[in-house]
C-alpha cells in the first residue's frame, strides 16, 4: 500500500489529499541586490530605504539611497509583501515578509511567486534550523540564491495554503502585540528609574513617593559594602572543575538575569584560585568588555576575574543598590580605561559618589522597580510560550520532509 509522503499531522477540517512537492525555483522568480559605492555621498541620503540583511523584518532602515545611487549600482527594488531571505550575515537564514518598499543589498534574496507568500514565509521559517545546519554549520559558511532556490517545499491547495498562513500569522500578530507591550514596559521602567534616582549633578530625585521628604545622603559606593574580585581555576586540572559551586563569567549576565549555563567548580578549585565564594544576594557587576551588566545572585556562587561583586553591608537593601547601579551604568563606562579592551577596576568603582535616602524610601523604590521587573519577566515568559506554541504548531501543520 502506497504511503502518502506529504500529509501533515494536523489539518483543518475540509481538507484532504496528498500535497505536492516543488523546489522554490519552480514556483518563484528571485534576485538579490547590491551596495552602491559607499564613498559616493551622492548615492546616499535620499528617500529610498536600503534594506540590509539585519533589516528585512523592519519598518524602517538605517540607510537611504538616492535615485542615482539605485541607478548606478546593482541594488534592486523590492515591494511590501515580498518574501525576503537573509543569505549571509549574523542573521543568515532569517525570512521575512517585507514591511516596506525599498532596495536590497547583495546579502538579501527576494522571492516573487503566485503562491502564498505568507505560506512560503512560514514554511521557510519552520525549516531555518535545518537550513543553517545543512548549509552553514556544514562548512560552507554562507547561503546563496541557488541554495535557497533548491529548497523543496510541500504545497497543498491554495485555499489550504491560505488557511495555514492565516493561522500562523494570527499567532505572529499576537506575539508582536506582546513584544510591543514588553518594549513599553521596559521603556517605562527605564524612564521611571531616571526619575526615582538623582540625575547627574543633582542631589535629589525628580520624583518621590508622597510620604518621603528630606535630603539624600552622599557617600562613596565603596562605603555601601565590600567589593570582591573573582578568579579562574586552572582549566587543565580536572579536579578543579565539575563540582557544586556555580562559577559565572560576564557572558552569563544579561538584562539583570544570570543564565543557567554557568560552569561549576569544586571546593579544590576554589581553594586553588583567586575565586571567592559569594553569598546569596551579592550584586555582580561586570567590569570587562560588557561593562556595567548587573545581576543579583540567588544562591552562593563564584565568578571569574571579569567582575567586581558587591556584598552590601545592609543586605536587606541590596535591591535598592542593584537598581542604583543599573541606573548609573554610564558612570561605570566613563571611568573605564584600556587600549585593547575597556576595563574598570575596584578603586574606580568604589570612588563613585552616590546619593541614598532613608531605609524605608530605599525599600519603597526597590519594591516599585521590582514589581515592574515581575511584569516584564511575566511578559517575556508569555512571549517564549507563544513562540514555542508556534514552533510546535508549524511542525504539525507542515509535512515531515526527509532530506
Amino acid at each position: 500500500m502506497k504511503q502518502n509522503k506529504f500529509i501533515p499531522e494536523l489539518r483543518f477540517p475540509g481538507f484532504e489529499g496528498e500535497w505536492e512537492e516543488k523546489k522554490l525555483r519552480e514556483i518563484s522568480s528571485s534576485y538579490s541586490g547590491g551596495t552602491p559605492v559607499t564613498t559616493k555621498k551622492e548615492f546616499y541620503g535620499g528617500s529610498i530605504p536600503f534594506i540590509r540583511s539585519a533589516e528585512i523584518n523592519k519598518e524602517t532602515t538605517e540607510l537611504f539611497l538616492t535615485q542615482e545611487g539605485l541607478n548606478k549600482s546593482s541594488a534592486k527594488i523590492v515591494n511590501k509583501g515580498n518574501v525576503l531571505f537573509a543569505l549571509y550575515g549574523a542573521n543568515s537564514g532569517d525570512v521575512a515578509i517585507s514591511k516596506i518598499d525599498g532596495a536590497i543589498n547583495q546579502a538579501v534574496l527576494c522571492l516573487r511567486t503566485d503562491y502564498s507568500n505568507l505560506y512560503i514565509y512560514h514554511f521557510l521559517t519552520s525549516r531555518k534550523d535545518w537550513i543553517i545546519s545543512k548549509y552553514i554549520q556544514g562548512g560552507q559558511g554562507n547561503l546563496s540564491g541557488e541554495i535557497v532556490k533548491s529548497i523543496l517545499i510541500p504545497f497543498p491547495s491554495k485555499l489550504e495554503q491560505q488557511k495555514i498562513a492565516d493561522c500562523l500569522s494570527s499567532l505572529d500578530t499576537l506575539i508582536d502585540g506582546h513584544n510591543k507591550r514588553l518594549e513599553l514596559l521596559q521603556e517605562h521602567k527605564k524612564g521611571l528609574m531616571q526619575q526615582l534616582f538623582p540625575q547627574e549633578g543633582e542631589k535629589l530625585p525628580r520624583l518621590r513617593f508622597p510620604e518621603f521628604d528630606g535630603e539624600w545622603i552622599e557617600k562613596e559606593l565603596g562605603n555601601i559594602g565590600s567589593f570582591i574580585g573573582g578568579g579562574t581555576p586552572n582549566t587543565s586540572v580536572q579536579e578543579f572543575w565539575n563540582g557544586d559551586i556555580l562559577w559565572y563569567t560576564p557572558t552569563e549576565v544579561k538584562n539583570g538575569t544570570l543564565k543557567e549555563s554557568a560552569r561549576k567548580i569544586s571546593e579544590l578549585g576554589l581553594k586553588n584560585s583567586s575565586a571567592k565564594l559569594l553569598p546569596k544576594g551579592t550584586i555582580l557587576i561586570t567590569t570587562r568588555a560588557t561593562i556595567g551588566d548587573v545581576a543579583i545572585t540567588q544562591k552562593e556562587c563564584t565568578t571569574n576575574q571579569g567582575f567586581q561583586s558587591l556584598v552590601v553591608y545592609s543586605s536587606d537593601y541590596n535591591w535598592f543598590w542593584y537598581y542604583w547601579i543599573k541606573n548609573n551604568t554610564d558612570e561605570l563606562i566613563r571611568k573605564s580605561s584600556g587600549s585593547t579592551f575597556k576595563e574598570i577596576g575596584k578603586h574606580e568603582i568604589k570612588s563613585i559618589m552616590t546619593f541614598s535616602p532613608s531605609k524605608p524610601e530605599q525599600q519603597k523604590i526597590a519594591d516599585c522597580l521590582s514589581s515592574l521587573d515581575n511584569l516584564i519577566e511575566a511578559e517575556e515568559r508569555r512571549i517564549e510560550q507563544l513562540q514555542l506554541h508556534k514552533k510546535g504548531l508549524m511542525q504539525k501543520l507542515f509535512p515531515v520532509i526527509n532530506d
